[in-house]
């Protein structure tokens, strides 16, 4: 009954759902409805940094839901749970990161990036990377360069360019027009890509050059995923603006837009309400998101992180995978076609392991497990994959 209903009364946002019927989720586990445990390699896509249910996340939600939910559009009473968390985020970013804007989501931390890029350099020129994903509201998606994606919305915002991430020749593009480059840290969608010969360096000095700004979407890559509090901070490069979600909330809806007090400033007057968001900063999210800080940061989970990405390639060593991409607990394991990734993905999850694809590169697993998955988790994962691969 309730998977008939779930096709029949909720949007589907595939052709093929996997369609799990969720009964519940505990550490680095979900369980169905007849009761078979699944080990989430996935970690709800990166957003899940302390696996499910966590009792210091849930302490902090019962807690704040004790003494009040939403009371406010944002940025206009004094919340506990924000000011504490905006302290936090300033507290491990560079010193000219100063500020924060808390929002639900992070695709609306792209939206608010990009405005305030065009509010600090009056430009309107935004130069994004190909095969880039920033989110899927209009604004993002014309930053995000899918055309495969974005073909049947458009038109788009006008005024972006697209570059090829790692082309230092394509940094030529970036000119006295430009109000901001925005890039993924790491490329996400496009198959966990790392910036290679200090290129989001020289990017960044191209923008200093010609009086851009470089946003850098940590959306993914931060929050300790990459082995560091930012995942920038493996690339000699400070940005301008950083954009958080995903892991921030521990599993709770969040995005944020980090910027200079200066500079941030420019939102709040000429227009007065120049960004705003009614349940941006919800108290209950912002104080799970305390505890997921406070958590990552008390128990090492950063150097963790490098530790038990050492452990995945040491036992994902297969004749079937081409390589494996990324840093830190955000891993893609690159097979030769996509239907053999399809077929390990359900076979996988036939015996108890999830997996998941990327957008545009068919070919990769996605590896992408809770923080504070051990190690004996960690084993028995790869296991189930190797043993996928040995059956196709």
């Amino acid at each position: 009954m309730l998977k008939s209903d779930f096709f029949k009364y909720q949007a589907q946002t595939s052709p093929f759902p996997l369609a799990l019927e969720i009964s519940h989720a505990k550490g680095s586990y979900i369980y169905d409805t007849s009761g078979k445990e699944y080990l989430d390699f996935v970690a709800g896509v990166s957003a899940n940094s302390l696996g499910h249910n966590h009792p210091e996340v849930s302490d902090a939600i019962k807690n704040q839901v004790d003494k009040y939910t939403h009371v406010m559009v944002y940025g206009e009473f004094i919340q506990q749970p924000q000011v504490d968390l905006c302290k936090t985020l300033v507290k491990h970013s560079p010193k000219n990161i100063n500020t924060v804007y808390i929002t639900n989501s992070g695709t609306e931390a792209t939206e608010g990036a990009i405005k305030l890029a065009k509010r600090i350099t009056n430009r309107f020129e935004i130069i994004a990377a190909k095969n880039a994903y920033h989110g899927n509201t209009q604004g993002a998606m014309s930053v995000s360069g899918a055309e495969q994606q974005n073909r049947a919305f458009r038109p788009l915002i006008p005024g972006t360019k697209h570059i090829s991430f790692n082309c230092e020749f394509c940094l030529n593009k970036i000119t006295e027009k430009t109000a901001a480059v925005i890039l993924e840290t790491i490329q996400g969608g496009a198959g966990f890509i790392e910036p290679k010969n200090n290129f989001l360096a020289k990017v960044k000095e191209r923008c200093l050059k010609v009086g851009a700004l470089l946003i850098l979407d940590e959306i993914q890559t931060g929050i300790g995923r990459t082995g560091k509090f930012w995942g920038f901070e493996n690339y000699n490069v400070i940005p301008d603006i950083i954009i958080t979600g995903k892991g921030l909330g521990g599993g709770m809806p969040i995005g944020a837009f980090l910027a200079n007090k200066n500079h941030m400033s420019l939102l709040k007057d000429n227009p007065k309400l120049g960004h705003i968001s009614t349940f941006a900063g919800h108290p209950v999210i912002a104080a799970a998101a305390n505890a997921t800080l406070n958590v990552i940061i008390k128990n090492n989970l950063l150097k963790e992180s490098l530790r038990k990405e050492q452990l995945i390639r040491n036992y994902l060593k297969h004749h079937e995978i081409i390589e494996i991409r990324g840093k830190g607990l955000m891993l893609a394991a690159i097979l030769s076609s996509p239907e053999k990734a399809a077929k390990v993905v359900h076979k996988c999850l036939k015996n108890g392991l999830i997996l998941f694809f990327l957008l545009f590169e068919g070919c990769a697993l996605r590896i992408t497990p809770p923080l504070t998955i051990n190690d004996e988790d960690l084993i028995k994962g790869c296991n189930i994959i190797a043993e996928a691969l040995n059956s196709i």
